[in-house]
């Protein structure tokens, strides 16, 4: 007869290797692993120990409302792949950009975005990103937050009957706290909060990341994260923590919030084709954050 502990030790076996023990919060964007099919992309997360996978683009098509793996007939098959996985999807990345102020392009860019809550709705995704993105010539300052603002608003009031929450995300002109706060409490929405790009308000928006998250740790539900190194004026991506950015500084900082979501990292591998292949930086950031992570006391 098969004793209780024969029972768990043998059930414990036939466990696959991502299901063996509770998975620290560590995702990664689709960016950087251009190359990759929807199969590799599962398998490679699993595999690694990452809870999520963000998606933004999959193979040649950055519009995820037009993937095949993610078209209405095939949403269940694609849920029941990621929960056989282990895996959740953290967030939807869009290209949305809400600063044009030429109405019929604003119009598409909202159309865009709404697109991508009713696919993250259907997905059981609970974040859309899209962009400020920048300051339009001429535009006055406040007229322009107040712009992307409503934009936001109207975004939220359409998210709210799914429970989707649209993300602004530190990006482009946007990575300094002031504007982005301004532009947070401004859309005054419970559906708009704030993808923080932490490598953005460090180098562009020259800000400690201490300093960030004291002034918008409250709208913080989703983050980015990547080292670089100063090459000329410019930016070169390198494996996490060989750089320049306070990664693990980053990392803490937001752990001390209490922060429940997903570290996620953004290897742009999509737009410098030049860096580390995605086998490489993925798997290495799973261990370097991994133990980041751990010295916060997440985990």
């Amino acid at each position: 007869m098969t004793t209780r502990r024969e029972f768990v030790g043998t059930a414990a076996a036939l466990l696959l290797p991502w299901q063996a023990v509770p998975k620290l919060p560590l995702g990664f964007s689709t960016l950087g692993c251009p190359t990759w099919p929807w199969p590799k992309i599962l398998d490679f997360a699993a595999e690694h120990r990452f809870a999520a996978v963000e998606l933004r683009g999959i193979l040649t098509n950055m519009d995820l409302t037009k993937v095949p793996e993610l078209a209405p007939e095939h949403i269940a098959d694609a849920k029941g792949q990621l929960k056989a996985h282990g895996l959740v999807v953290s967030c939807l990345g869009a290209s949305a950009q809400m600063h044009d102020m030429d109405p019929a392009t604003h119009a598409a860019q909202l159309e865009e975005a709404r697109r991508f809550i009713d696919l993250a709705d259907a997905l059981g995704a609970p974040y859309v990103r899209v962009f400020g993105n920048e300051y339009v010539q001429s535009v006055p300052r406040d007229q322009m937050l107040a712009h992307i603002a409503t934009a936001l608003h109207g975004l939220g009031d359409y998210a709210r009957r799914t429970g989707v929450t649209v993300l602004i995300e530190s990006h482009g002109a946007f990575t300094d706290s002031p504007a982005l706060l301004e532009i947070l409490q401004r859309a005054d929405s419970p559906n708009v909060a704030l993808l923080w790009d932490a490598h953005h308000t460090f180098v562009s928006g020259k800000e400690e990341p201490e300093d960030t998250v004291r002034q918008l740790g409250r709208y913080i539900r989703h983050t980015h994260l990547k080292d670089s190194v100063a090459a000329g004026n410019d930016r070169r991506y390198v494996l996490t923590g060989t750089g320049e950015v306070p990664v693990q500084r980053q990392v803490a900082a937001l752990a001390k919030t209490g922060y429940r979501g997903f570290f996620s990292f953004e290897w742009e591998k999509r737009w410098h084709p030049e860096i580390a292949e995605p086998e490489v930086a993925i798997a290495q950031y799973a261990q370097v954050a991994g133990q980041y992570l751990k010295d916060a006391g997440v985990g």
